[in-house]
């Protein structure tokens, strides 16, 4: 095999490992508090490119600045009532991002303002 089917090998047992029936198949936990975020089954599992701001910003960047990284792999929520427990910010560029509502810590995802759907980034939460 090469080096790239090996990484999508990876990829795809990785996804295995918290995502079942198209669902988040474990709880969904704050990376650095521990709050829960979402309950088993309650969330679609999507692919979707978003850039959101890094959630440590670099100290030496310009005033003004925000860093950014892109994300693609997301936990879909169709009503933001499904949530345990999450925080929204103001509204930036027609959408809020998401926090612990426990620790604000963010933004692990964002609210989207035109469809009112709710997207959770799974490399910015744990899986328990």
């Amino acid at each position: 095999m090469s080096e790239v089917e090996n990484t999508d090998v990876s990829v795809a047992n990785e996804q295995n490992d918290y995502v079942e029936d198209g669902k988040n198949k474990l709880v969904v936990k704050c990376k650095f508090c521990g709050s829960k975020i979402l309950d088993k089954k309650s969330a679609k599992y999507i692919e979707l490119e978003k850039d959101l701001p890094l959630m440590q910003q670099d100290n030496n960047r310009k005033e003004g600045e925000i860093q950014n990284e892109p994300i693609t792999e997301f936990y879909h929520v169709e009503n933001m009532y499904t949530f345990e427990n999450i925080g929204f910010t103001h509204t930036v560029e027609n959408c809020k991002y998401l926090s612990c509502a426990d620790c604000d810590a963010g933004p692990v995802g964002f609210y989207d303002m035109d469809t009112k759907q709710s997207y959770v980034a799974i490399s910015r939460i744990e899986h328990a």
